[in-house]
């Protein structure tokens, strides 16, 4: 069967329809309404197929996916995250389970905590909200491990509701395209709060639809390295392009060094305990890392974190409780 043809929309106008460069936008200035259409058409023609955007993976696939998704990429998450639903497709299928499990699950995903959070998470959904995850935002946000991101994704993304989603995808897009700048500042900041908020769409289907258009706007063109200008259906409006593309001026932005570190010592470590059904002796986790300070510190560091559990006779496990 052929598919319905979708009507025909105006073009996008190109960088060459700007006569002018306007600077950045004023504060009292700022409105989304002449990116809106745009920025949604685009995602409506090149959205990924992903399968928590799919009708059928509800708000607890939602809030799998935005845990998963922190710091790291979609082709990564997508096996683990298929896994994870297939073995816990409710939160009281989670609940159920010693957290050691989630840590287990969650494999090679990297920040580990997020394991911990999310099963925490599923424990609170199932004992305060009856299983299902809450639509409201103060109850998501009350939820331990839920930050302010979060709690507006799953609001957003999982109930259509009108709220600023600002990851880092977002923020780049609205520092270039509204504030005229390459790169947003390292931590989010109260004014880029203000202006996502000045740009949302009034009304709340449409809002929740420029938070996911915007954020795979950030993901797929304006990326933070080799940004697709041409083919990116604001570039006219783009305050940054427009001004010549200025380098950055800010602080010196965040690294993301992995060798040689805690972090890579706390992942050796961790990788040990996750293929072990029992406990595991001090011997077998000594050999992992070679240098017997740090491995001792990122040992004691998964202990402090809850992610290890230590046991008499010198031994290790996943928690249990």
């Amino acid at each position: 069967m052929t598919a319905p043809t979708k009507p025909s929309k105006p073009p996008y106008s190109s960088p060459a329809d700007a006569d002018t460069a306007p600077g950045p936008l004023l504060e009292e200035q700022v409105s989304g309404a002449h990116l809106h259409a745009p920025v949604i058409d685009w995602f409506d023609d090149h959205a990924r197929d992903l399968p928590w955007r799919r009708p059928e993976a509800g708000a607890w696939g939602v809030m799998v996916s935005e845990f998963m998704l922190q710091q790291t990429p979609v082709n990564r998450v997508l096996p683990v995250y298929e896994q994870w639903l297939a073995r816990w497709p409710r939160p009281a299928d989670l609940a159920a389970e010693a957290p050691g499990e989630a840590v287990r699950a969650w494999g090679r995903l990297g920040y580990p905590r997020r394991a911990l959070r999310l099963h925490g998470a599923a424990a609170a959904i199932t004992e305060r909200h009856g299983g299902d995850v809450p639509s409201d935002h103060a109850q998501l946000l009350a939820l331990p491990g839920i930050g302010e991101y979060t709690a507006a994704a799953v609001a957003s993304f999982a109930y259509g509701q009108r709220h600023a989603v600002l990851d880092t995808n977002v923020r780049r897009v609205f520092a270039r395209a509204v504030t005229g700048v390459q790169y947003p500042p390292n931590a989010t900041t109260a004014a880029e709060r203000k202006l996502a908020r000045a740009l949302l769409p009034e009304e709340e289907s449409t809002a929740a639809r420029w938070a996911a258009a915007s954020m795979e706007l950030g993901a797929l063109l304006c990326t933070a390295r080799n940004e697709t200008c041409h083919r990116c259906p604001i570039s006219a409006q783009c305050a940054w392009r427009l001004a010549g593309k200025p380098e950055h001026t800010g602080p010196p932005r965040r690294g993301q060094t992995y060798a040689g570190t805690d972090r890579q010592v706390r992942g050796k470590l961790l990788a040990v305990l996750r293929d072990a059904h029992a406990p595991v002796p001090q011997a077998a986790l000594d050999r992992v890392w070679h240098e017997p300070v740090q491995r001792a510190r990122a040992l004691d560091g998964l202990v402090a974190d809850g992610l290890v559990e230590p046991l008499p006779g010198g031994q290790y496990r996943l928690p249990l409780t």
